[in-house]
């Protein structure tokens, strides 16, 4: 199946739009080949504000209108709770607020990123979206994150190359409840090391200090910069080291 013939199938759909690579190149093509398609953007706690300005500004570029909805996962307390399989539980209910308002808007369908690399194998979240009636195209279509990345280059997309970037929440080691201070500590953290040049990193928490992995080639400049990164994180964290190990490119 292509995505022709895809849209073709399904003319009307809302797609759930985050701002990254894969939604972003849905939406280029579901807005040359769908007859109509809504646009949803679930802001929430657990993304960060840049997430936001990226997907606003990749929709104006193509002339896209979107729906902006606020959702709070931390009012479900199976969420904050933060058990292994938390994003079945933040997936629903943040599918749910798009489901409603797609509804309401006349679609019939929510479609949804993800790609035919992704592994759902590991993902409650995936569970969450089979159960909502959601359907992936770039899946059904076969389409890999590298040949989404290929496609949305040649298209002019500015999102071709960015770095995967999982919710806030990822932070935070399961078991260990999740808290909206928390987040914001995270977020701050991050952009922190974002103003300092580097582009594909994970901050991680647990119980107030924070461990810091880079990708190998940011990760000498982080272990020569330690001292200046840690003054940068004092704010947020009283205890911050650098992970020994290099963590791999995000895909």
């Amino acid at each position: 199946m292509e995505l022709s013939d895809f849209f073709r199938e399904h003319p009307r759909a809302a797609l759930a739009f985050s701002g990254g690579a894969d939604s972003s190149y849905l939406l280029c093509e579901g807005l040359r080949r769908a007859e109509d398609l809504g646009v949803y953007y679930v802001k929430s706690p657990f993304q960060p504000a840049f997430e936001l300005r990226d997907a606003l500004r990749l929709a104006s570029e193509l002339g896209a209108a979107v729906t902006v909805l606020e959702a709070d996962p931390l009012s479900e307390p199976a969420v904050a709770a933060n058990p292994a399989n938390r994003c079945y539980y933040c997936k629903k209910l943040i599918m749910s607020a798009i489901r409603r308002a797609a509804a309401r808007d006349g679609y019939p369908l929510v479609i949804d990123g993800t790609n035919a690399s992704d592994d759902i194998g590991d993902r409650p979240g995936w569970q969450a979206l089979r159960e909502a009636g959601v359907l992936s195209p770039l899946r059904l279509c076969g389409i890999t994150k590298g040949e989404l990345r290929r496609r949305s280059r040649e298209a002019g997309l500015f999102t071709w190359d960015k770095p995967a970037y999982a919710c806030l929440a990822t932070r935070v080691p399961t078991g260990e409840p999740i808290t909206a201070e928390k987040l914001a500590a995270i977020e701050a953290g991050e952009d922190a090391l974002f103003q300092m040049g580097f582009t594909d990193f994970r901050l991680r928490t647990r119980d107030g200090a924070a461990k810091l992995q880079f990708i190998a080639g940011q990760h000498e400049t982080a272990a020569a910069r330690l001292d200046e990164i840690k003054a940068a994180l004092r704010p947020y964290y009283s205890e911050v080291s650098l992970d020994p190990i290099p963590r791999e490119r995000s895909k």
